[in-house]
């Protein structure tokens, strides 16, 4: 939402302020231009990325258009399931906790989590490592080691369409200054004609240079730096459950491992020790984020 009104005040900023120098606006309308960056912009995209970075590019160029799912409530959601897997391996001991892991759809635990069971990188990470420790012959050194291992790999996989998306902003004030050398050539070819129109042809080769710059510095570089700021919530997310998981395993009570887990979520989003007590001693909270 944030990302469409930021788009709306650079238009509205840029045209009031062209408009409140007596500019003329259809000066700056030049199809040719937007043609040749913009198909440009896309070719190099296609050669530099294969098909599946592209995808994933335009997941998350739509994804920058909704808000990010790691808020208090989905947190909180989180603590509570996080509470109900450890109370429940107390219970009935880790070996009974392995038919969860390996079928985690038909968990008892897990169904409960509709929203969390969608996040599928999420409960591997969660199965795979409890799977480890049940099998006893990892130590929680080692556990923590191969947790790590498998965050940094997935942060530089979500990463990735992040790079593609910067490449293209670097590369779009050089196809501005392409389409602008296209446009000198054409007003070159026509410098025998009429002053207006040698003046509307070198205006639409200025164009083509503001085309450029505005899409990399307006546009395309807040939309990269947007889709990174999702990723490092992400990777937050994965740090609070790593905490979780280790905690735990180390001989954390379940109340304890989810409180270690509950300092590890970043400031603007943790919730507080009673919202979180309460919520795992069977509140509301994990339920109406599940629903929401």
């Amino acid at each position: 939402m944030f990302a469409i009104i930021g788009a709306v005040v650079v238009i509205g900023a840029i045209i009031g302020g062209y408009l409140m120098e007596h500019g003329n606006l259809m000066v700056l309308v030049q199809p040719a231009e937007l043609i040749i960056i913009g198909g440009a912009a896309v070719g190099t995209t296609l050669i530099a990325n294969p098909l599946s970075v592209i995808k994933k590019v335009v997941a998350g160029a739509l994804g920058v258009l909704k808000p990010s799912k790691f808020d208090k409530a989905y947190y909180l959601s989180t603590l509570k399931m996080l509470n109900d897997l450890f109370v429940y391996a107390r219970k009935n001991g880790m070996v009974k906790l392995e038919t969860d892991v390996e079928e985690p759809a038909k968990s008892p635990v897990f169904q409960k989590y509709p929203v969390f069971l969608k996040d599928h990188h999420a409960v591997a990470f969660i199965c795979d490592s409890l799977r480890m420790s049940i099998s006893g012959g990892v130590g929680h050194f080692e556990l923590d080691q191969m947790m790590e291992i498998d965050m940094e790999v997935h942060h530089h996989e979500i990463g990735v369409p992040v790079s593609a998306i910067s490449s293209v902003a670097d590369a779009l004030p050089g196809l501005g200054i392409v389409a602008a050398v296209l446009g000198v050539c054409i007003t070159m070819g026509a410098i025998g004609g009429p002053p207006e129109e040698i003046g509307h042809k070198v205006a639409a080769a200025l164009v083509g240079t503001f085309l450029g710059i505005l899409l990399c510095y307006g546009f395309i570089g807040p939309l990269a730096a947007n889709m990174s700021k999702l990723n490092d919530a992400e990777g937050s997310y994965y740090h609070v459950l790593r905490i979780a998981l280790i905690s735990y395993i180390r001989g954390a009570a379940p109340i304890l491992a989810v409180e270690f887990a509950r300092r590890a979520i970043p400031p603007e989003v943790r919730p507080s020790f009673r919202e979180m007590e309460s919520t795992c001693r069977g509140g509301s909270g994990g339920a109406k984020a599940e629903a929401a």
